[in-house]
């Protein structure tokens, strides 16, 4: 028995269980973080809190390695815009000021970890609460495909509003003044910005890559920050945004994706580890979840405030209707400071952990509840309409592409040489757009997925619908609202594996193409005609040409 109390034994544990449970959580739809803090939760229920990893250092990594890819991405421009800075402000003090008198008036009637708490208290858990998780609203994103349509890029915009006001505290939690070095810190990082993007360029695909991010954000970025007395995580964020103008910006956060959630990891799971729940926590956890659904209205209504349509704010909403990670962080510096009890950090913990039981499956059921209820919804919207979110013309275009990426670019190309100019494409990323226009392409500004879409355009001009988005996910959502606007003509699809091929098919596309496997009867015929060799069965690969047999 004693060897259950080893530090070799319990790191197995904490590893094998954090695994366990964020696996469950993964078949369970749910995100996996929420299975790291109940491991947690049940590794110190069952006293197994000795071992040797230092998970301190490893959740300060996750955080670090976390804000330099927030660096890395974030648009500047984008932040100028009213509903991103505006909202983000507005929505961040109306939720404190909902949860910092429902606090108050609870804690009159004498609940534990309520009763007692004076106004600053109060407002600085309603300051940790008013964060929504960025981990998560990335997470669900990225799974439909939905990062670059209009109301993903203002659910991170906002976001990122929000994370700069928690490393803004983070900043000042400290207690001390920046040396006057502090002054000479933009000098220096503008120094030596070209060093680093010429590294960039250098450094290759492999290995090195993600260890030159690492480099930067931690002996560029933290190191240059801590010496001058600021916090290191703003060194980790500005230096990110320093770099992120560099063409490999993106491959360059890629290659640091599972570092940053294997270290994000240890800081979810230390959170399970700093107390066993009792009913109470749980009592107080549950009222502010059900707050929660105050501080999601707020998103919905300060969005459609600012002109934005009702489906936009509906989607960015739900991925937003949930507490933050970087309320747990803002609640540990608190803690640390003496500001809040230590019971604060294990009631913020099972707050996130409810929040996500609770918006993952609203997330996954969003385009539905929209489709469900828009007639209610549109009633919020106002009469000006959001520049970005204006209504489409097709046009005369009896031909739809949607998804302009390399395979759809190819597709367009060959079908307006058969066709002619009925053809028109749309794609939801307003960057791709501006290229493939100045190509001379006929391409707009839209998303295949959105309800709206479907119901203002006039599908009886229109022939043939060809999706060629890359997101699967994507691809599925648009077949379902083609079919609920009633659209009888052909819809084709494409796909990158097999069973998802089917899947499109058993959907109700008219024909799914696997791009690999057409791909490969391209690749074929192309050497056919390029070494003059006579095939004797012809490849056809749809959309293309059927060269003529080479003479001899």
């Amino acid at each position: 028995m004693e060897f259950i109390h080893t530090a070799t034994f319990i790191n197995s544990a904490w590893i094998g269980s954090a695994f366990l449970f964020g696996f469950a959580c993964k078949r369970l739809n749910l995100p996996p973080m929420l299975g790291f803090l109940l491991a947690g939760f049940v590794m110190n229920f069952l006293g197994l809190t000795g071992g040797s990893l230092a998970l301190d250092k490893i959740a300060d990594l996750g955080i670090i390695v976390l804000l330099f890819t927030i660096g890395l991405k974030l648009d500047l421009k984008g932040l100028t815009k009213p509903e991103i800075w505006g909202g983000a402000t507005v929505h961040a003090l109306l939720t404190i000021f909902l949860l910092a008198g429902g606090i108050l008036v609870a804690g009159t009637f004498g609940i534990a970890h309520l009763a007692g708490l004076s106004l600053p208290q109060a407002a600085l858990i309603g300051f940790a609460l008013s964060f929504s998780s960025t981990v998560f609203a990335v997470k669900v994103l990225e799974e439909k495909g939905e990062l670059n349509a209009q109301h993903g890029r203002a659910a991170i915009g906002i976001l990122i509003m929000q994370d700069l006001m928690a490393v803004f505290f983070l900043t000042i939690s400290k207690g001390e003044f920046p040396s006057l070095w502090a002054l000479g810190l933009p000098l220096f990082f503008f120094a030596v910005r070209p060093l680093l993007m010429r590294i960039i360029d250098q450094i290759g695909h492999g290995e090195l890559l993600p260890l030159s991010g690492l480099f930067i954000a931690l002996v560029v970025g933290t190191t240059s920050c801590s010496l001058v007395g600021l916090k290191p995580d703003l060194g980790a964020l500005l230096i990110g945004m320093l770099v992120g103008s560099h063409p490999r910006a993106h491959e360059l956060s890629n290659s640091l994706y599972s570092f940053k959630d294997l270290f994000l990891i240890g800081f979810f799971f230390q959170i399970g580890l700093t107390g066993t729940p009792t009913l109470e926590h749980m009592f107080v956890a549950l009222g502010l979840t059900v707050m929660l659904l105050g501080k999601t209205f707020f998103y919905f209504l300060v969005l459609t405030r600012f002109h934005l349509r009702a489906r936009t704010s509906l989607l960015a909403t739900l991925s937003l209707a949930n507490y933050s990670e970087f309320g747990l962080l803002v609640t540990a510096i608190a803690m640390k400071q003496g500001w809040l009890g230590p019971d604060w950090l294990i009631i913020a913990a099972l707050a996130l952990t409810f929040s996500f039981i609770l918006a993952a499956p609203l997330n996954t059921k969003a385009h539905r509840l929209y489709d469900r209820f828009a007639g209610r919804l549109q009633h919020f919207e106002t009469k000006t309409c959001h520049p970005d979110d204006i209504q489409i013309d097709p046009g005369q275009a009896d031909t739809l592409i949607f998804g302009m990426g390399p395979f759809g670019t190819m597709a367009y190309d060959t079908t307006r040489e058969r066709l002619g100019e009925s053809i028109l494409a749309v794609d939801y990323n307003r960057e791709t757009v501006k290229k493939q226009c100045a190509t001379g392409r006929k391409v707009i500004w839209g998303d295949a997925t959105d309800y709206d879409f479907w119901h203002k355009i006039n599908l009886a001009k229109v022939k043939i619908i060809m999706l060629t988005m890359s997101n699967h996910q994507a691809n599925i959502l648009a077949l379902r609202e083609i079919q609920s606007a009633g659209f009888k003509g052909p819809v084709t699809a494409t796909a990158r594996f097999e069973d998802h091929r089917l899947e499109l098919e058993k959907a109700g596309a008219t024909a799914a193409y696997n791009i690999f496997s057409e791909a490969g009867a391209g690749y074929a015929d192309h050497v056919c005609r390029a070494t003059g060799l006579v095939c004797k069965t012809q490849f056809f690969v749809p959309g293309a040409e059927i060269p003529a047999m080479p003479k001899k």
